[in-house]
């Protein structure tokens, strides 16, 4: 009962993704692959001091990737940077802990519709995909807050 509920709410933000299309400003951006299935997305993150003012992003791929980044994008955006790090952080652990992980709901919200994928180490790399772009596009982003240009 429980997975028939998971699996609704993977199809419901696959089927009208949160966030989706590349929007400007942006401090960074960047294109991650999964070349085992051809999943592609790209990321952009837009920073206000220390808080992820935007994330958008572009995709293609299974339904879990897309699904994923949809997700991603309602636990990150316009959040503090240190929030969003920590939830990627445990949805990460929920992943890659093979089933034996219990979801805290609280942080993950609709990301505990993934844990079954945990089974599944070939689609892990799918639900990963978009939290691992959006990880590389914010390390750019803050990155550059520390550089001055003349």
């Amino acid at each position: 009962m429980l997975d028939d509920l998971y699996q609704e709410v993977i199809l419901d933000h696959y089927r009208s993704p949160h966030g989706k299309g590349l929007r400007e400003p942006f401090e960074a951006e960047a294109h991650h692959v999964n070349p085992t299935c051809g999943d592609e997305i790209t990321v952009r993150v837009h920073m206000d001091g220390d808080k992820v003012s935007d994330v958008s992003y572009d995709n293609i791929g299974c339904s879990i990737s897309q699904a994923s980044a949809s997700v991603m994008y309602d636990l990150v955006n316009d959040k503090p940077l240190q929030d969003a790090l920590a939830t990627l952080e445990s949805f990460s652990q929920l992943l890659t802990g093979r089933g034996t992980v219990e979801a805290d709901e609280e942080v993950l919200e609709d990301a505990v519709a993934f844990s079954g994928v945990a089974k599944f180490p070939a689609r892990v790399k799918c639900a990963l995909l978009s939290w691992m772009a959006f990880k590389d596009a914010a390390a750019r982003a803050t990155a550059t807050r520390g550089e001055t240009h003349d």
